[in-house]
């Protein structure tokens, strides 16, 4: 493969899918090839992930801007990267990681670093006129994700009295990615109608699932249950269940004590909730299970993974944050089969495949994962298919975020055509 070399690094300040800023990120080599990359933004942030760097200035975007990151993409990360062959991607990583040098990317911000790094990868494979999936994955990436869509928000996703942060429905039993996304997207207008005739709200949350006040937590899933019964399938069987409590939101102490407060649920010990999830995935089509407890209760994950973890994905999110240094300690101490993998949540695309890798060589599960706060960015949906996961979750079938990738996802699968894969296992 010839050399490309990186010529030009430059970013800018743009606003997310929450109206909050972010960084943008245009790389140019010395083909003539140009590439552009836009980096996401959580709310419900794990203790341990790397440092988003905000400007802090209250004159500007309550805080929330993102100048200083910008800065350092354009007066540091570019001079030490320009000259460098596009090509070498884990290179590239790695000394932004070192010209950063904290443990966490907080002197620079891993805002800034993932910008560039995501940048670079697109840069390469528009040079090497390959597909970023098949740049990043290799000639055999073809496995279309399972999409996991949230089409009922609760927890700090949505102002309501609904304590789980993410209620998915899964098209296990689609033929293809196109049927599995008409499947649910179905299911989310005919939840929409369902809510609306109970008089219930309409609005949607951050990621684009439907945020009314319900009964209880478990009345959210009896809505859905009901909603796939009447768009025409078959709970579990055409159509599972996935949740994410993101339980450090009702956590009171991120060990082992829980609050479910917007309920009126009661605090709760992690046994309380180990039981309750044993009792409704006994009742319900339920095949995933996001953080069901806080990012410390290490001890509580593995209970949790020891009874449940033989019948259903169980996935940690803040415990692990798509760092390999808590993964392993996760694989050794059996705290789940599967974690969460988000870009941002470590900050470069190598070590974001790392993860994946530490994963898969443990016979553990990896679901991508979009953030709360998005862009139009399809960056996401080439990943997903490049790393072979086998399920993505982006948000639901509402705000044009979310949707960019759900669009991306056909047009691969249809470039694949009769070569692509798509089951759940």
């Amino acid at each position: 493969m010839v050399r490309s070399l990186i010529s030009s690094i430059k970013a800018m300040e743009i606003l997310d899918s929450r109206g909050n800023p972010t960084i943008r990120v245009y790389v140019e080599l010395d083909d003539g090839t140009d590439a552009v990359a836009s980096v996401p933004s959580g709310a419900s942030t794990g203790e341990n992930e790397a440092i988003e760097m905000r400007d802090g200035d209250k004159a500007r975007y309550a805080g929330k801007g993102v100048l200083k990151a910008v800065d350092n993409v354009n007066e540091k990360i570019a001079p030490a990267l320009l000259g460098m062959d596009v090509y070498h991607q884990a290179l590239i990583d790695k000394t932004m990681i070192d010209l950063d040098g904290t443990p966490n990317k907080s002197k620079l911000g891993a805002n800034a670093i993932l910008g560039v790094s995501m940048a670079v990868a697109r840069a390469a494979a528009l040079s090497a006129e390959m597909p970023l999936y098949q740049y990043l994955g290799g000639a055999g990436a073809r496995r279309i994700p399972v999409p996991c869509m949230n089409i009922l928000n609760g927890g700090e996703h949505a102002d309501n009295n609904v304590d789980i942060q993410e209620f998915m429905a899964v098209p296990v039993g689609a033929p293809t990615f196109r049927e599995g996304l008409r499947y649910i997207a179905e299911t989310f207008h005919i939840l929409k109608k369902i809510l609306k005739d109970r008089g219930l709200a309409t609005s949607v949350g951050d990621e684009g699932g439907f945020a009314p006040n319900l009964d209880s937590n478990e009345d959210a899933i009896e809505t859905i249950i009901q909603a796939i019964e009447k768009a025409g399938y078959k709970p579990g069987k055409d159509i599972s269940i996935a949740l994410d409590s993101a339980a450090n939101s009702f956590s009171t102490d991120l060990e082992g004590s829980y609050d479910l407060k917007w309920s009126g649920a009661g605090k709760m010990k992690s046994k309380d909730l180990i039981d309750l999830a044993e009792k409704w995935i006994g009742k319900y089509p339920i095949v995933l299970w996001e953080d069901p407890l806080a990012e410390r209760d290490w001890d509580g994950f593995k209970q949790f993974t020891d009874r449940l973890g033989s019948s259903i994905e169980v996935v940690g999110d803040d415990i692990f944050v798509t760092n390999t240094k808590y993964i392993k300690q996760g694989i050794e101490r059996g705290s789940a089969n599967s974690s969460l993998i988000k870009l941002n949540q470590i900050g470069t695309v190598s070590e974001s495949i790392e993860a994946v890798r530490m994963c898969r060589d443990a016979g553990w599960r990896y679901f991508i994962s979009h953030r709360s706060g998005e862009t139009a960015d399809s960056f996401l949906a080439d990943f997903a298919v490049a790393m072979d996961g086998g399920h993505l979750k982006t948000g639901s079938a509402s705000r044009s975020e979310r949707i960019a990738k759900y669009n991306r996802l056909l047009e691969i699968e249809q470039e694949l055509d009769a070569s692509s894969l798509y089951y759940w296992k």
